[in-house]
């Protein structure tokens, strides 16, 4: 009888380990960026549209933040409510909700690409962390936009002449700095500043030099300033845990590959070109290859107010994030991101 129960029981655990890994979600609903700029439609689009069925044999269904109209971190909220698997949105929409992530894109912080791909890197674990605790979903991209430079309609010579301005920020960071320089910062929605800078409701407004472009910012705007107050505005990729768990090892591992060498590699290879395609766009002067150019004056940069700019990152910006947040997100910038620009929150 015991010999019985043996070979029984051995059949069942054989049965067992022979069955089949999990297949994972038949189907992945996703969110891209802004879908009329060109990290959409030369990146996330193909990308989830035609390399993900390809290669791992899942059905995808694609949208934007634009076409869904959901603001802020409800997008990232409704992963976790089973609405959507897979979404693509600026890490600045969602800081509100978990402010340790706006940790990553602080004004003046990083001023050339290069040193933006190293703070990306150095925060990459506590990015990750961060968005599993506070949304439930796991990070698998980081894509910078073109550097977020000023657009406005008074001419200035410095960052000192922004005073008494009223000038559209990208997010709260960017609304700290233009307030440590004595400007107003106002939230305004992206789709809504052409009008506000036409009709006067802000003087300037702040984003990148290529997306200002593509959304008509340079036919109601007379200046730009292309020192980047505004950081680069990063786009996180994210899964929902749920959706990562059930694609199990295998093919987490190739989905997560594919990210890095189809998308997101790819995209922050064009970030730096697109951002002097941008400014090439909005003034008429250079090679612009994403329509007919606007006629903008492009105010130069001195090196007075790239060194002014990082005395107030240092001391208004940095010291007000770091009272949003705790103890621990504070120590684990100080560790990563600060050791790297040589920098310290307290």
């Amino acid at each position: 009888m015991k010999t019985v129960t043996c070979i029984a029981l051995l059949a069942a655990v054989g049965l067992f380990w022979a069955s089949p890994a999990p297949a994972g979600p038949e189907e992945l609903r996703v969110v891209g960026s802004w879908n009329n700029l060109t990290m959409f439609k030369n990146f996330e689009q193909p990308f989830w549209t035609e390399v993900v069925p390809k290669e791992l044999g899942i059905k995808t269904s694609l949208t934007s933040i634009g076409q869904v109209n959901v603001k802020g971190p409800a997008v990232l909220r409704s992963v976790k409510m089973g609405v959507y698997d897979v979404v693509h949105t600026v890490a600045d929409y969602v800081v509100d909700d978990s402010p340790a992530l706006a940790g990553l894109d602080l004004p003046a912080l990083a001023n050339d690409l290069k040193l933006a791909r190293q703070v990306v890197e150095a925060y990459w674990p506590v990015l990750d962390d961060y968005l599993q605790k506070d949304f439930g979903v796991k990070l698998v991209s980081v894509v910078p936009y073109p550097a977020q430079v000023l657009f406005i309609n008074t001419p200035i010579k410095s960052l000192a002449d922004l005073k008494g301005k009223k000038i559209r920020a990208s997010g709260w960071t960017t609304s700290e700095f233009v307030t440590a320089l004595g400007a107003t910062g106002v939230t305004l929605a992206f789709s809504e500043v052409p009008q506000a800078l036409q009709r006067g409701v802000v003087d300037g407004a702040v984003t990148g030099s290529l997306s200002g472009f593509s959304a008509g910012w340079g036919e109601v705007a007379k200046y730009l300033y292309p020192l980047p107050i505004g950081g680069w505005d990063y786009v996180i990729g994210t899964i929902g845990l749920e959706s990562w768990k059930a694609l199990g090892a295998e093919k987490q591992a190739k989905l997560q590959k594919l990210i890095r060498e189809k998308l997101q590699d790819p995209a922050w290879e064009v970030t730096g070109k697109e951002t002097q395609e941008g400014v090439a766009c909005l003034s008429g002067t250079g090679v612009c290859p994403h329509g007919t150019p606007a006629k903008m004056t492009v105010i130069p940069v001195t090196a007075g107010d790239e060194q002014a700019a990082k005395e107030v990152l240092v001391k208004n910006v940095l010291p007000a994030w770091a009272k949003k947040v705790d103890k621990s997100a504070v120590e684990r910038w100080n560790g990563s991101i600060g050791k790297l620009v040589n920098l310290e929150a307290k």
